[in-house]
């Protein structure tokens, strides 16, 4: 399956491991984040159906110039990942509102801003896939962690929203609960002697949403769990 996407957000770890996924599925495949040295890295290393394109997602004029970006490189977009996550790592008592509203900004508004980019394009089209990156504080809040925990929460609803008013037209909306610890290099340089089995793997999730671009439109997903596998005697 050929495709354009996007994919907002990409660092080390399963957003590498998703872009690598699409660009072997034969998708192009545009990559968002704020640090340059990585996308352009990472684009070297995928090749021509790569584009780097640095752009903070919280600002819209941005968003609309990467998303142009991409379109003149390889056309409309058909596929959207809305991965980006911002949070403080703080509690109620610790947390500055600018903390908070950052967290808000870059993982709730963030996916607004690229979705409202992206839809028109799938609409257009006849259809598309847009997938958001949850957490287990998307479902449970977490203690100490309150601007992760609320942005997580509104990524759910904005994502359960679209769902259901673009799914007639459509477009998939899914929204993916990574319910456990994802194991990018620096996790494991830091804490070495942890169980490989206590980690979750990010191509293996990488396929996973491959899947849900490519799930018969008669049984959309609209929330799938991701954890890691425990073996039950």
């Amino acid at each position: 399956m050929a495709g354009t996407a996007v994919i907002a957000g990409v660092g080390p770890g399963l957003g590498a491991s998703i872009a690598r996924k699409f660009v072997a599925e034969g998708c192009r495949v545009g990559l968002f984040a704020r640090s340059a040295d990585f996308l352009e890295q990472l684009a070297a290393d995928l090749g021509d159906d790569a584009l780097a394109v640095p752009t903070d997602i919280t600002d819209p004029d941005a968003v609309e110039a990467g998303f142009r970006a991409v379109r003149d490189a390889f056309g409309p977009v058909d596929i959207l990942v809305n991965h980006a996550s911002g949070g403080s790592w703080k509690g109620i008592r610790d947390i500055s509102p600018s903390e908070f509203e950052r967290a808000w900004r870059v993982s709730a508004q963030g996916g607004l801003l690229c979705s409202q980019a992206a839809v028109d394009d799938m609409l257009a089209e006849g259809g598309g896939t847009i997938v958001f990156t949850g957490a287990t504080s998307a479902v449970r809040g977490r203690g100490g962690a309150v601007g992760f925990s609320a942005a997580k929460f509104a990524v759910r609803g904005l994502a359960e929203s679209m769902a259901r008013e673009l799914g007639p037209e459509g477009i998939h909306v899914a929204h993916v609960v990574i319910d456990g610890q994802i194991e990018p290099p620096a996790v494991r340089d830091a804490q070495p002697d942890r169980e490989e089995d206590e980690f979750l793997d990010p191509d293996a999730i990488a396929d996973s949403y491959w899947h849900l671009v490519t799930q018969d439109r008669s049984a959309w997903t609209l929330e799938l769990d991701v954890r890691p596998h425990v073996e039950e005697f």
